[in-house]
């Protein structure tokens, strides 16, 4: 009978189409059901929009579907928990590192808050705002956060 270390040792070998990380290191795993020969694997995306999620997809089912026991194997993208950087483990974090793509230092409450007084809120106007993510629900729009009156909201920005 197939374990979910057994899955979980065949996705550590599927590298991140766009990153040189494996999706376990990566974070993407969430879950992993067996019944039977059959396997239902849950994976968070990094983000929506991303145009890696049918090959990944596709990586999972080939090579999974490989193992001696698993008759179907199916992937479910789910959003919640939303994916974080939190997720990468140490080893992703080191690769990444060596192919020049730093982390947030937010594992053990060190985060780092970029703040900005260019963008004014559009709510009450306060210049005390900061950037809560450069990737909005658009490619053209970032998230940003006001601390005075503590709401969040979307700024255009320029796309090249």
């Amino acid at each position: 009978m197939v374990s979910k270390q057994d899955i979980l040792n065949v996705l550590a070998g599927i590298p991140d189409p766009e990153l040189p990380v494996s999706i376990v290191d990566l974070g993407l795993v969430n879950d992993i059901q067996i019944e039977g020969g059959h396997t239902r694997i849950e994976l968070l995306p990094t983000w929506t929009g991303c145009p890696a999620l049918e090959m990944i997809e596709r990586d999972v089912i080939d090579q999974v579907s490989q193992l001696d026991g698993i008759q179907e194997c199916k992937v479910n993208w789910c959003f919640e928990p939303a994916w974080s950087p939190d997720r990468i483990s140490t080893e992703g974090q080191i690769q990444l590192k060596a192919h020049g793509v730093t982390t947030p230092g937010c594992r053990d409450g060190q985060s780092v808050e970029l703040t900005t007084s260019v963008i004014p809120c559009p709510y009450c106007s306060s210049h005390k705002t900061r950037i809560d993510s450069p990737f909005g629900p658009t490619r053209c729009r970032s998230i940003y956060f006001c601390d005075d009156c503590r709401n969040q909201f979307e700024h255009m920005k320029k796309v090249d």
